[in-house]
């Protein structure tokens, strides 16, 4: 049974969605970029619609790498200048509703994230995950598909190339890697991604670390790659490393450099399903 707090917010929120427009949950970059690939950043934002009062939690709390993908937005614009590629991110917080992980599932609405309880999470209705799913998950996802749709008919098929990035520790436990290139059975991108930044010296790569895209793939891989045909990979750049103008820069040139060389092999760009 829904309390009157979860009643007085459901009904607000009813209101804020016959009011909004599809674009509070994503922002677009460069629509018409003539690269053969769409950017994705699935968590660019921490906003929490005002309805949702930050679920509860201060705004320290929002500002740390259980609301988002700290430094993925900024490498998202640096890679859609740089490769002349449309982008769309995500401006909503991942504790809101999770935009890479399937409706319903127990990482759609965390009630805890590492370590943290999420106050507005605890005793969400299907109801509620629903209106949030329409005020997020869904505005988003369909950007993402028209983006794509649009970028193919004017230019045949295109990759879809996942940014993300991770913490440097996760449960105690340091993640070495500098970035990780994440794929599942279709590798035709992350496997000559992996040898170009296994050239660069210094630089730590995780091959399908800090974890696999495979068991189980995000939302995005699944929906956007693999059960399209589409070529694809998912990046993920360590935090602390995005944290200066000098890290966003170093590291969108490293990906703009290995990436570039990808997409000018017109053999890349075939519908292929791997199971």
């Amino acid at each position: 049974m829904v309390d009157q707090q979860q009643s007085s917010r459901y009904n607000c929120a009813m209101d804020q969605v016959s009011a909004s427009t599809a674009t509070a949950a994503f922002d677009v970059l460069n629509p018409g970029g003539a690269a053969r690939a769409v950017l994705t950043c699935d968590h660019a934002g921490n906003h929490i619609p005002a309805a949702f009062a930050d679920l509860g939690l201060p705004p320290d709390r929002l500002a740390e790498h259980i609301a988002w993908d700290i430094g993925g937005a900024a490498l998202t614009r640096g890679l859609a200048a740089r490769l002349d590629a449309p982008a769309v991110m995500a401006t909503h917080s991942r504790l809101f509703i999770d935009p890479n992980r399937r409706l319903g599932s127990a990482d759609s609405i965390l009630r805890v994230s590492d370590g943290v309880e999420v106050p507005g999470n605890q005793n969400v209705t299907p109801d509620e995950a629903g209106l949030r799913a329409a005020l997020s998950f869904w505005p988003y996802h369909h950007e993402v598909e028209k983006s794509l749709h649009l970028s193919e008919y004017m230019k045949g098929l295109v990759a879809y190339i996942a940014v993300h990035t991770f913490t440097p520790t996760m449960a105690g436990a340091p993640r070495p890697w500098d970035i990780g290139v994440l794929y599942g059975n279709d590798d035709r991108m992350a496997k000559p991604l992996l040898a170009a930044l296994q050239q660069l010296e210094g630089i730590c790569v995780g091959d399908n670390k800090p974890y696999s895209a495979a068991h189980p793939p995000g939302y995005g891989v699944e929906a956007y790659g693999t059960s399209a045909g589409r070529p694809h990979v998912m990046v993920e750049v360590r935090q602390d490393l995005l944290l200066t103008p000098e890290g966003i820069e170093r590291w969108t040139a490293i990906l703009t450099s290995a990436l570039s060389r990808i997409l000018d092999e017109d053999r890349l760009f075939t519908v292929q399903f791997f199971r």
